[in-house]
């Protein structure tokens, strides 16, 4: 309950049922977020499931006219076809649209935003509709976080190769590896449904020519945001994308290469002035598995290569669900503040 002082907001979450959906609809209880009515939406397939908003049972509902009269803010954490479908319709109805489903990424009126790192980049000018917002996905604030965390310093190159967990392909992706796995061990054919090729126990740079799911494009994606949020203000990095066997979190490794010496203890307090967590000495490194649940990015300690003068490595994790859905409540939270 707030106060009744306190003005309170009306939410719409699209693509409820999705792991950003789920994520955000639990954030916005932990996080105590003025919300006095929570509209869980979604397509025609999950409308009708039951669900628990604000601690109260609710259903999803399917999308209809009416749906955003009167809400505030609509987040859009579906499948990116989705969102392209309906946020006009949340627009026109006066909502505040914050999209994390990566619709977004490419249209001209969408304002990518990372409010944490508002403090270490210079500001840029808004597109005129400022009521349209592009919270990015986990890979993108990974990459525009580092970059912007080492911005201050004299960096010749940075370089990041992530490893892409399945869960980016949503409850689907999770389902498929599950079974792979299953099947694998007990020599049974698999199933290739999501992405035509072996995910389990496999590295893949590309799947399969039957699959819906184009690691090019993602990567495309993610480049492009990248340099669309960064937009001059850092050193825009090189980044490659691999599909991993694993079910949650980005496991991400980073290479940085100075134009002068440097200490690595310099690097690293730079790393923690963007609000990295430094995992301290003789703790074990971050990993896909201890990150899960956690809204912020880990690092294990940085590493010179000793065969490049002024080159550093660092390792990384994040949950990719987390910090996504939190980066798109920050901005609602910037929002009302404002």
């Amino acid at each position: 309950m707030h106060p009744e002082n306190v003005r309170t907001f009306r939410i719409a979450i699209v693509g409820a049922a999705s792991l950003r959906g789920k994520d955000l609809t639990q954030l916005l209880e932990e996080r105590s977020f003025p919300a006095s009515d929570i509209r869980l939406l979604d397509d025609e397939v999950v409308a009708g499931t039951l669900a628990e908003a604000a601690g109260e049972a609710t259903f999803i509902q399917l999308v209809a006219d009416e749906s955003f009269e009167g809400v505030e803010f609509a987040f859009f954490a579906g499948r990116p076809e989705f969102t392209l479908r309906h946020w006009p319709q949340a627009r026109r109805a006066g909502a505040a649209v914050v999209d994390l489903s990566g619709a977004l990424v490419d249209l001209p009126e969408a304002l990518p935003w990372i409010p944490a790192l508002d403090s270490l980049l210079p500001p840029r000018a808004a597109p005129r509709d400022t009521q349209l917002y592009f919270s990015p996905p986990a890979a993108t604030l990974v990459a525009c976080t580092l970059a912007a965390a080492l911005a201050p310093l004299p960096v010749a190159s940075l370089s990041i190769v992530f490893l892409q967990p399945v869960s980016e392909r949503g409850q689907s992706g999770i389902e498929e590896l599950e079974s792979q796995t299953v099947n694998l061990l007990s020599f049974q054919p698999i199933s290739q449904t999501v992405f035509d090729a072996q995910v389990a126990f496999n590295l893949l740079e590309r799947c399969g020519a039957e699959s819906r799911e184009d690691l090019g494009c993602v990567r495309g994606a993610i480049r492009r945001g990248v340099a669309r949020y960064l937009a001059g203000r850092a050193p825009l990095p090189a980044v490659q994308l691999i599909q991993a066997p694993v079910f949650y979190s980005y496991g991400f490794s980073a290479y940085a290469v100075l134009r002068e010496p440097c200490d690595p203890a310099a690097l690293e307090r730079c790393l923690a002035a963007a609000g990295l967590q430094i995992e301290a000495s003789g703790d074990a490194a971050p990993s896909n598995v201890s990150v899960a649940g956690e809204k912020r990015i880990s690092l294990a300690r940085v590493e010179p290569d000793p065969n490049t003068p002024s080159g550093f490595w660092v390792w990384g994790a994040a949950d990719n669900v987390r910090l996504t859905a939190d980066n798109a409540l920050r901005i609602a939270e910037k929002l009302i503040a404002s």
